[in-house]
């Protein structure tokens, strides 16, 4: 399935914020040109094969409820810190799983998290999977942002988390997958502080 770039351009243009236009609109050139544009179809709000996520309280969600629900907890105890967090790990079986996770802490305090699966037929290289993980977790941060700028509050900072570490064999492909994190405008953070991924997506790929 291919990507509707004019769809995600349309989005990402809506934000009305040139800086995000430009970081996001080569995000998804660097996806043409790596040729992974075959294995994402989940860009828009109504093709997005992502529509749910799951709450292990609420039950099944569509993304604006997704945001209505973080944006209810923070409003909570505004006057304390947050971090909103995107994460996504994947488990090969006969296919590919992947699980892409939205956490929101109250940092020191719990927080909530939602997660959604979705299974990719076929085998890829762990190469292959790390980067569609990321670009998977890209692309909910974008959506994220743009929800988040929407309504003025700029305190709210996503970090995306990978699933990649010094140790093993992801070392050799972290510079690129930070790079294509850093280079759309958001903090990375890899093993072992990424769990967003390692920990919350991961628990639910199996």
């Amino acid at each position: 399935m291919l990507i509707d770039l004019s769809i995600s351009v349309q989005y990402i243009d809506s934000l009305k914020q040139a800086k995000h236009y430009i970081l996001y609109r080569n995000f998804f050139n660097w996806i043409q040109r790596k040729k992974l544009h075959k294995d994402l179809g989940f860009y828009t709000e109504k093709g997005m094969k992502m529509t749910f996520f799951i709450s292990p309280t609420k039950g099944r969600l569509s993304f604006n409820q997704v945001f209505r629900d973080m944006l209810a907890f923070v409003n909570e105890h505004p006057e304390d810190s947050y971090k909103l967090i995107v994460g996504t790990d994947s488990q090969v079986r006969t296919d590919v799983y992947y699980v892409t996770a939205i956490v929101v802490l109250r940092v020191g305090k719990g927080g909530r998290f939602y997660y959604t699966k979705e299974r990719q037929r076929g085998m890829i290289s762990l190469k292959q999977r790390i980067f569609l993980e990321t670009a998977r977790s890209l692309e909910v941060a974008s959506r994220l942002a743009g929800k988040i700028m929407s309504i003025g509050k700029t305190d709210l900072n996503i970090e995306i988390h990978l699933d990649v570490g010094e140790q093993g064999k992801t070392k050799e492909i972290i510079r690129e997958v930070v790079g294509m994190v850093t280079g759309s405008g958001f903090d990375a953070r890899i093993k072992p502080d990424s769990y967003g991924a390692s920990k919350v997506a991961d628990k639910f790929t199996k």
